[in-house]
């Protein structure tokens, strides 16, 4: 999937909301564990809103990679959304 500006802008919102973070605190590199103690039920909680939204489906393995803003864009845009052609 290709990520644009906005989905861009809309998934750092939605990591924000989950994270209780404000947006001007999380860069593409800051760590969610390292920087802003996340733990791993945030990190699936993350994994799962971001599958319902997109509608795309995360191998779960792929979870470590996705401990920054900039691995969760890398991420999504190597996933095909469900369904798609």
């Amino acid at each position: 999937m290709q990520l644009t500006d906005t989905d861009r802008a809309d998934i750092k919102d939605l990591v924000c909301d989950i994270l209780e973070l404000d947006p001007e605190e999380v860069t593409e590199t800051s760590h969610f564990v390292d920087d802003h103690g996340a733990d791993s039920l945030l990190a699936i909680e993350i994994l799962s809103s971001l599958e319902k939204k997109y509608r795309v489906k995360i191998d779960q393995a792929k979870l470590a990679r996705m401990g920054t803003m900039a691995g969760i864009f890398e991420v999504l845009d190597e996933s095909d959304r469900v369904g798609a052609a």
